[in-house]
């Protein structure tokens, strides 16, 4: 027989959650930066319907056709992204016999993170969410609340022991950001680096960064 290729071999496939809390702008840097990557070859877009309010409201998005959401949440024409409706629990991405390569669910609202840290799936990002976790696939959980609450931080905790990753939307400043987009992009180039897809825009840290003081 012949030999099987490695799966480092072939293009990721991404599923990109969006929920409805703050942070419409990361959504779309994301969903940008995803469809740009060479090694990414198909992404799964899920949008909850409280995520496609906070969209509207915030992008100003004006969808009257269900076909038209992911070149309107890029801004551009997009070739790779699949939309599945958040209803669709039976997408392929339901079953962890579908493989994916990981998942990222940006922004992240407390009331999504409560349903994954507790394995409650009544939806496809929350069944989508379950099926990486177990299946022992990368998740990131971009969440996007202040203050959080002690309900929230247990739900975390809960969370990145099943083995999520919990990231903050919390943007950094070490890299002398000038526009908004400098902040978004350099929050959607970490989260990336954690799906192993490093951005050669990213600012990293180092000697020629800053002084030593």
């Amino acid at each position: 027989m012949p030999a099987m290729p490695l799966r480092s071999s072939r293009k990721k496939t991404v599923v990109l959650g969006v929920t409805g809390a703050s942070g419409a702008l990361f959504a779309r840097r994301m969903l940008q930066m995803l469809e740009a990557d060479a090694r990414v070859g198909t992404i799964h877009l899920v949008i909850s319907g409280s995520g496609l309010k906070v969209l509207r409201e915030e992008l100003g998005l004006k969808v009257s056709r269900r076909a038209d959401l992911p070149g309107l949440l890029a801004a551009r024409p997009v070739r790779k992204t699949v939309y599945l409706l958040d209803s669709d629990i039976g997408a392929s991405i339901a079953s962890g016999s579908y493989p994916v390569d990981g998942m990222v669910v940006i922004p992240c609202s407390t009331g999504c993170l409560a349903q994954i840290a507790n394995g409650i799936a009544s939806t496809l990002i929350e069944r989508a969410a379950d099926v990486c976790l177990k299946e022992s696939r990368k998740l990131i959980l971009a969440v996007r609340d202040a203050p959080f609450s002690r309900v929230h931080l247990e739900n975390m905790l809960r969370a990145q022991a099943a083995g999520a990753v919990i990231f903050p939307l919390i943007p950094s400043f070490y890299h002398r950001p000038q526009t908004i987009d400098d902040l978004v992009t350099q929050f959607c180039c970490r989260v990336l680096a954690h799906l192993g897809l490093e951005q050669k825009q990213q600012f990293r840290w180092g000697r020629s960064s800053g002084s030593s003081e």
